[in-house]
């Protein structure tokens, strides 16, 4: 249990370095470093799908993504514009809403008693293939069929040459 605690805080103190950082570089690569604690998180949870698709979904793909979009912008501080005093507001606002709901989570943290888990095999890999391609195969199948046909159009709308499309 003690892990569990040392990973939390590694999580928590990965996640305010992500907002404190200076350099949005430094910022991402915590945010890397927070994604990977959540995946350590999901492996001492047993969730070892989670813990894969956190890994190479968030770390491997979007994060990398973030990174490179990133290095091709120009972060100049003088063609940064200047925020209205809406923005602000809307800030505060926000910010406030965000405190209010930490407050009410904090408060009821410790009430309930911890949650045990009856069956070791839930969330493995295993078993969610089985349920996946036992009782959903036909809206698996489907919706491998509608991601295919918008890769498809996709590559046909960036295409230049006006005779394909």
């Amino acid at each position: 249990m003690s892990i569990f605690y040392f990973i939390a805080f590694l999580s928590i103190l990965f996640a305010v370095l992500v907002i404190s950082a200076k350099n949005p570089v430094h910022s991402i690569l915590y945010l890397v470093l927070t994604f990977f604690t959540f995946t350590v998180q999901y492996i001492l949870l047993n969730a070892q799908f989670l813990a894969i698709v956190n890994f190479i979904v968030y770390m491997g793909a979007i994060l990398v993504l973030f990174l490179y979009t990133l290095m091709l912008i120009n972060l100049n501080k003088d063609s940064e514009p200047m925020k209205t005093n809406m923005v602000k507001i809307a800030a505060v606002l926000g910010g406030g809403c965000l405190l209010v709901v930490v407050v009410a989570a904090l408060k009821v943290v410790g009430v309930s008693d911890p949650v045990l888990v009856r069956d070791p095999n839930l969330g493995l890999v295993k078993n969610l293939g089985k349920v996946l391609f036992d009782e959903f195969l036909l809206p698996f199948e489907i919706s491998s069929l509608l991601l295919l046909s918008a890769m498809v159009g996709a590559v046909l709308l960036a295409t230049k040459d006006p005779k394909i499309a």
